[in-house]
């Protein structure tokens, strides 16, 4: 199990320097072709709701909201600091780990203000594709329900 969490691990701090480093248009990459990626609220999740203040499910579709980040939607330039927990292995079966990793992210705004964006944790579900992780569902479980409307970048 102790390699399963060192891989994980390292493929979650990949995860996150590739959004804080504005690497998006690899990010997508993180995850398998038939994917599922979605924000929602812890109390969403505790009560089964599929509904998410974002949802994609498919790699194209991540491509396609990496597009639209770049060439169409007007936001206020941010970047993001991620501070990740250790993953915690839920189950390993075959080529599938299930875990869940706790985040905080920092929102920095152009003019230098810094705020405590996000906290929550990451559910997943990787397959190991010869020990290469790739998300296969990422549900992103955010502890507040209030979002800001510039949710833009990815969490």
């Amino acid at each position: 199990m102790s390699d399963t969490v060192g891989l994980i691990n390292h493929v979650q701090n990949a995860y996150a320097r590739c959004i804080d480093d504005g690497k998006l248009e690899e990010w997508p990459d993180f995850f398998e072709d038939d994917c599922v990626y979605k924000i929602t609220t812890v109390d969403n999740y505790a009560q089964g709701l599929e509904a998410g203040v974002i949802f994609a499910n498919s790699k194209g579709m991540l491509r396609d909201r990496v597009a639209s980040l770049r060439e169409a939607n007007i936001y206020e330039r941010h970047l993001y600091r991620h501070f990740l927990g250790q993953a915690w292995i839920i189950s390993e079966v075959a080529d599938e780990v299930r875990s869940e990793t706790s985040f905080i992210v920092a929102r920095i705004m152009r003019d230098g203000t810094t705020d405590v964006y996000a906290t929550g944790r990451y559910v997943d579900a990787y397959r190991l594709n010869g020990g290469k992780p790739k998300l296969r569902e990422r549900i992103v479980v955010c502890d507040s329900s209030r979002f800001d409307t510039l949710l833009a970048l990815p969490l």
